[in-house]
């Protein structure tokens, strides 16, 4: 058996356990656009299941007390190394809102309906979804740190209490409704 055909064999056994059918890719140049079926969710369903993220994130937040340590982390209680990180940590935690605002209500500031599952294709997701995932990442991590370090809470409930505010505010923007607009263009 030669390497080509053990590889097309270990491909189309893996292409039969994911259930997933061979599809020629078009031949170069030719573009092709499939439309995916966008699945409504009622907003009772929709919003029980951002309540599973927003009441636990606030208990958990409220329980470590997870803010009064950053306050104070921000006041200056850990010295100005604290305090650089933690109006770091705030920084990229503004950016994140602010970018996830944007992307949310993209369709009236731009009066176009964006396709949220194809970004990479679209010209303005496509460079803001890479920045806010980034600003997420980043700001998880420097206020993780910054807590771990400089406040009693230490590294595991600083993990804890981030990740459940992380939750609530994710949870709570995920709350606003996202707009429509009456006329369909695509990005």
């Amino acid at each position: 058996m030669s390497v080509s055909t053990s590889t097309s064999i270990s491909q189309s056994h893996s292409q039969f356990a994911s259930g997933s059918k061979s599809v020629a890719a078009p031949p170069p140049g030719v573009t092709t656009t499939t439309k995916t079926k966008v699945r409504h969710v009622p907003w009772t369903q929709h919003t029980l299941r951002q309540l599973k993220l927003v009441l636990p994130g606030a208990a958990i937040t409220y329980y470590l007390g997870t803010l009064n340590d950053f306050w104070k982390i921000i006041q200056g209680n850990g010295g100005s190394w604290a305090r650089l990180a933690g109006f770091g940590a705030s920084g990229l935690g503004f950016m994140t809102v602010t970018l996830f605002l944007y992307v949310l209500l993209m369709p009236w500031i731009t009066s176009e309906e964006p396709d949220y599952q194809t970004w990479r294709e679209s010209g303005i997701l496509s460079s803001v979804i890479p920045v806010l995932t980034g600003s997420i990442v980043v700001g998880w991590l420097l206020a993780v740190s910054t807590l771990g370090q400089w406040s009693a809470l230490g590294y595991v409930k600083g993990t804890i209490g981030v990740s459940a505010f992380y939750a609530l505010t994710f949870g709570l923007l995920g709350l606003i409704p996202v707009p429509k607009v009456s006329r369909k263009r695509r990005l």
